[in-house]
């Protein structure tokens, strides 16, 4: 044998007990924070390591999976146990607590003096707090709340539409005494979009309206033989109210929402910021050119829906009353006066200017969402249709007061 045979086989012999060595540790499992064992019809569970806040879910999981559902007897051994903060406690206290609820016999052991007085600190302070029950509301208190939340609702809304209308009216008053301000390409595409493109639906319903009108008043004027007056009823009705006051409301709810909607849309799409960004004024630029542009297109839009209600009426007494169109021009021409077409077609002024004014305030009222497009656009809507109402209200006792 070779001199330095032994030492290679002592070599090869140290390095294969090395090889089994590593190979045991490797394969082993490492020790969970549970381990269990069975002693005499007791399911010992005994825990090890921490059990603080950081490994808090791991123990619960392995706590949860040891400790099984059907055990009668547990025993929770907690000589092993590295190191345990108030979370590790609690954890503990409600899995002993569990397993009793559910009828199992649960005792704990080998805790240390500082563990078993943390245990029972952490038991002493579980105290379950009974539902807490909603308080009693008074239905007639929640209904005087609520109408006094909308009431402080609506003059906050008020107040905000007043200080828009001094805003826009310093601006357009500045743009008038510099007309070069004025956007007159911006101006006629809106006059064309809220007039010319309007005179269908305007004229349709306005010619419905008057053959409703002619024939709602013959039938009634018929008990008294007095059908002669229905031009009457139709001519005054036409040119004092119903003309422009329908007008109005088709505008409102065409051309006020699509302003709301239009400018609300540039407002999501951060185009107004932009806008102020680059030094243009929006009240200028998006208000002002709407408000002049409405203000020229529902008069004569109104003038419009005029005619075609009276054509209306004169169809429907043509048909039903044997009053031909020269007939019906004669009556009109006695039954109506210069003052009431021209208080019609004037009153179109104001309901445009509130219609425009509250489309396009309502438009910059909308939040960052597609949302808040179609709420405000639904009042503005509304807020036109009722603001137009009551300034028609105000304007018809002035005209009765005064004697137009």
């Amino acid at each position: 044998m070779l001199p330095g045979t032994a030492v290679l086989r002592v070599g090869r012999d140290a390095l294969a007990s090395l090889s089994e060595d590593a190979g045991r540790d490797l394969g082993a499992r490492p020790a969970g924070p549970v381990e269990v064992e069975e002693r005499a019809g007791v399911r010992v569970l005994i825990l090890r390591g921490d059990w603080t806040a950081p490994s808090l879910v791991a123990c619960e999981r392995a706590l949860s999976a040891e400790a099984g559902p059907r055990a009668e007897r547990l025993r929770f051994d907690l000589a092993n146990l590295a190191r345990m903060d108030t979370a590790g406690a609690w954890l503990i206290q409600r899995e002993v607590k569990l397993r009793e609820e559910a009828g199992a016999s649960v005792e704990v052991t080998g805790a240390t003096e500082a563990v078993a007085t943390l245990l029972a600190t952490v038991t002493r302070h579980d105290v379950e707090h009974p539902p807490i029950e909603p308080p009693y509301v008074n239905p007639i208190a929640a209904m005087i709340e609520r109408l006094g939340a909308g009431t402080f609702s609506l003059l906050r809304a008020a107040a905000e539409l007043v200080n828009f209308l001094g805003l826009l009216l310093v601006t357009l008053a500045r743009s008038l005494v510099q007309p070069r301000r004025l956007r007159l390409v911006s101006i006629v595409s809106h006059m064309e979009a809220t007039g010319l493109n309007a005179m269908p639906i305007v004229g349709l319903l306005s010619f419905l309206i008057g053959i409703v009108l002619a024939y709602q008043s013959a039938d009634q004027l018929a008990k008294f033989g007095a059908e002669i007056f229905t031009v009457n009823i139709v001519g005054i009705g036409m040119l004092r109210e119903m003309g422009v006051i329908l007008t109005a409301i088709i505008v409102a709810g065409r051309s006020g929402s699509a302003f709301t909607a239009q400018i609300g849309t540039m407002k999501v799409n951060q185009e107004i910021d932009a806008m102020t960004t680059i030094g243009l004024d929006p009240i200028e630029v998006l208000v002002v050119p709407r408000v002049i542009a409405l203000s020229i297109t529902l008069p004569l839009l109104t003038f419009y829906a005029i005619l075609m209600g009276l054509l209306g009426g004169a169809v429907m007494a043509n048909a039903s009353l044997d009053i031909t169109f020269v007939q019906f021009l004669r009556q009109l021409n006695s039954a109506v006066t210069l003052s009431s077409f021209w208080f019609g077609v004037l009153k179109a002024v104001p309901f445009a200017f509130v219609i425009a004014m509250v489309g396009c305030f309502e438009g910059l009222k909308v939040k960052g969402d597609a949302a808040s497009v179609g709420e405000q656009t639904t009042r503005s809507v509304v807020e036109s249709i009722f603001l137009v109402i009551v300034i028609d209200a105000v304007l018809s006792i002035f005209a009765s007061v005064v004697g137009i």
